[in-house]
């Protein structure tokens, strides 16, 4: 119980802030204020409209915003967001566009389940739907889902993916970007054991923990620090009254916030500082740069306690993935297995997440894997947010992986005589 009143406490303290802020705005800005013009109310104003922003969007999904793209034909093409697998923790979902035949290459865009939503990888998705048919699998914030639901951990999540993997066939070319690239990994050598016939095509790992200590970062000497013991009792609570996940174990997306505004806490401050002073002149929009980022990053999610529990113990920890030690069901994953999946991992060299080293140590553990099939790229400059999103992204990266894809959408066999051209491209 005391948990749950922990969570209603920060719901109550957002919800507060969000109150205040709307009241200040609405003071502020009150008619009659303007007979005496006076910088402050204005500067009251301001302060409201953006703390009233900044708290209320912490608890609202961001839409997807992709309404269409233009197409080969110069049409503008509707596009449709349309369920295809249906789960209680997480949807797979396609981006239909209408008026247009198949793509010929079909990607699966394993989105982080690390605290915000997949609308993170928003730009990314709109990359590569003029090239790609894109699906992307879209995780529920879980203090939205039932405790009658049951559980959700590291294993659970693997799972997830290998179902979705099974559903789009062996036609399919998957991306992995962040947090789920070492259990993405795990799905592929759980498919390449169970069911061959289902592998994708291939696999690119995009900044991914694969071996958390191949590089330190600020992540994993916390992961280091603190005992599990710890962890359970200062990170987890249960969902408040409010909603129907009431009583679930989680990981709050309040708290997560924190831990991630923390870290760059000058830069934040800074960032709303000039915010403020923006609208008070006048100057803000709704889509100005500083709302497009903070509309997406502010949003967060709640994660289950057992998901969040068994990444830090078992995936950085433990190192399971790394130790090629990881169990899914009750059976053990040999990541050699995989020996037809082409692998592709990309890092940025200044990735503060995932440090370089990190992502690579996948292709050591591939020992079933013919080094023809083996890639890997390092970003010069490129942070972490960068290498899937940003101008490295766009301008170099991306390149890269459609090319990586059009070199194994062939069948296995056929694919394996090729020679992949980016393995020296760090």
């Amino acid at each position: 119980m005391r948990y749950m009143l922990a969570y209603d406490m920060m719901e109550t303290v957002r919800n507060t802030n969000a109150w205040l802020g709307a009241t200040a705005r609405a003071m502020a800005s009150y008619p009659a204020f303007a007979l005496v013009p006076n910088p402050m109310l204005q500067l009251t104003a301001a302060w409201g409209e953006v703390a009233e922003r900044t708290f209320g969007r912490m608890v609202v999904k961001p839409d997807w915003g992709i309404r269409s793209i233009v197409g080969p034909d110069g049409q503008d093409h509707l596009v449709d967001v349309v369920p295809v697998v249906e789960k209680a923790f997480g949807n797979l979902i396609h981006f239909s566009v209408r008026r247009r035949a198949p793509m010929k290459r079909k990607v699966m865009l394993v989105a982080p389940m690390s605290g915000h939503y997949a609308t993170l990888l928003r730009s990314t998705v709109a990359s590569l739907l003029p090239d790609c048919e894109v699906y992307i699998t879209d995780w529920h914030n879980a203090r939205d889902i039932p405790v009658s639901e049951g559980k959700f951990d590291v294993e659970d999540y693997t799972l997830y993916l290998v179902e979705f993997m099974r559903t789009l066939g062996p036609d399919t070319h998957v991306i992995a970007v962040c947090q789920p690239a070492p259990l993405t990994l795990a799905a592929t050598a759980y498919l390449a054991a169970e069911d061959p016939t289902a592998q994708p095509r291939s696999l690119t790992l995009i900044g991914g923990p694969i071996d958390p200590d191949a590089a330190a970062t600020d992540v994993t000497d916390f992961g280091r620090r603190v005992t599990m013991g710890q962890l359970e009792q200062t990170a987890i609570q249960r969902v408040g009254f409010s909603y129907k996940g009431a009583g679930r174990s989680v990981y709050p997306g309040l708290l997560q916030l924190q831990s991630f505004m923390s870290m760059n806490a000058e830069r934040h401050s800074k960032a709303f500082s000039e915010q403020i002073l923006r609208v008070a002149r006048g100057e803000a929009s709704d889509h100005d740069a500083h709302n497009r980022f903070y509309d997406e990053y502010l949003a967060v999610m709640d994660m289950t306690a057992e998901f969040y529990l068994s990444t830090v113990e078992r995936i950085f920890k433990q190192r399971e993935i790394a130790r090629n030690e990881f169990v899914v069901a009750g059976k053990k994953v040999d990541i050699g297995a995989i020996t037809s999946v082409a692998v592709m991992t990309v890092e940025g060299a200044n990735d503060d997440i995932s440090a370089p080293g990190q992502c690579v140590a996948a292709l050591k553990l591939l020992t079933g894997l013919p080094e023809g099939k083996k890639a890997q790229h390092l970003e010069p400059g490129a942070g972490h947010y960068g290498i899937f999103a940003g101008k490295s992204w766009r301008l170099n990266i991306r390149p890269l992986v459609l090319n990586f894809l059009d070199a194994n959408s062939g069948e296995p066999e056929r694919a394996a005589k090729g020679k992949i051209t980016l393995a020296a491209s760090n």
